[in-house]
């Protein structure tokens, strides 16, 4: 075999690893751009020291080894990440300003298709979906880096005790200890209401409940978002700190300081595990819709109880693939004349 067709094959062997690696990734380190960059240095590391491994575990097993180096050092350097709940208390309408944060205070969206491989098994999808949801997301931020590795390691991927002891060099004592605590810390976010509930995949009620937000929203019709939301629905807007609590302000900020949003188009997204829609208002100067949000919708007991703006277009639409201009239909052109 060629040196050219030997090089060939180990970077299909690796890149074949990507998707999975970022999934891994991205619930180490909460963001999807650290993600992509902490993988493409696995990757790299990998292709250079190549001739040293040894087989003695699977090339799954020593990627993931590499992976998790590479976040552990990542993580050293940068703190945790956050949604705007877990910074500050519930602004009430009458006193909400926008002000931003760094991008680095926030933990991100991510499309699912850069996150979760392609599986067989529905449970085994099931729980990969769970698990790049936002709440459950925010929990693994408040574990330290290594319990967090554990964490994922064993309830997300199903490694054993012994596969995880080798890959952190340690004792399965350790990991154990480790995993316990892990779990402690997020049994305690539980019980603090800090989850919803979304089927995989959406049932027929949920799929309606959609179904009436976007009519809702599109018709900027206040009643009927207002009888879609749960009474401790929260909106949030990152880059901004400012998150609202309940149907009367969240709709009420809509109507006010977000009023240059009716008339918007939403565009179906799957972000997060989470139903989600890309957010284009419609653009004064161009005519058609410019883009303005990536919404993560959180459902649980047929209400919507979590409505997640994230605002920096300029990242997140071409991450998700996204047209940055919608052009308007021929009617509502003919509306607007």
């Amino acid at each position: 075999m060629g040196e050219g067709t030997a090089t060939a094959d180990l970077d299909t062997a690796l890149e074949k690893h990507r998707t999975e690696l970022t999934g891994y990734c991205y619930r180490m380190l909460g963001s999807s751009f650290e993600a992509e960059d902490a993988v493409q240095d696995t990757l790299v590391r990998a292709w250079r020291a190549y001739d040293k491994f040894e087989g003695r575990s699977s090339l799954r097993s020593w990627l993931y080894r590499i992976a998790t180096n590479v976040c552990l050092d990542m993580l050293t350097a940068s703190g945790k990440r956050a949604r705007p709940m877990d910074l500050t208390e519930a602004t009430p309408l009458a006193r909400a300003a926008l002000s931003p944060r760094p991008d680095h205070t926030w933990l991100e969206p991510v499309p699912d298709a850069r996150v979760l491989p392609s599986v067989q098994d529905p449970a085994e999808a099931a729980v990969a979906r769970e698990s790049i949801r936002l709440a459950f997301m925010a929990a693994l931020q408040q574990l330290p880096p290594k319990q967090r590795a554990v964490l994922i390691l064993r309830e997300v991927l199903a490694w054993r005790a012994s596969e995880v002891a080798e890959l952190l060099g340690t004792t399965v004592a350790s990991v154990n200890s480790a995993l316990q605590r892990a779990r402690a810390t997020l049994a305690e976010r539980a019980e603090a209401g800090d989850d919803a509930s979304v089927s995989d995949p959406l049932d027929e009620e949920q799929q309606r409940l959609l179904e009436r937000y976007v009519k809702a929203f599109e018709g900027y019709d206040m009643t009927a978002l207002t009888a879609l939301l749960h009474e401790d629905a929260v909106m949030t807007m990152p880059p901004f700190d400012l998150w609202l609590r309940g149907p009367a302000d969240i709709t009420g900020f809509m109507s006010t300081i977000g009023a240059s949003c009716a008339g918007s188009r939403l565009v179906p997204v799957e972000v997060n595990g989470l139903p989600g829609f890309a957010h284009y208002k419609p653009d004064p100067e161009k005519g058609g819709f410019t883009p303005w949000a990536v919404q993560a919708l959180e459902i649980s007991d047929g209400r919507i109880t979590g409505f997640h703006c994230f605002l920096d277009t300029t990242r997140w639409f071409p991450l998700f693939d996204l047209p940055l201009h919608l052009e308007a239909e021929p009617d509502e052109s003919e509306e607007r004349d």
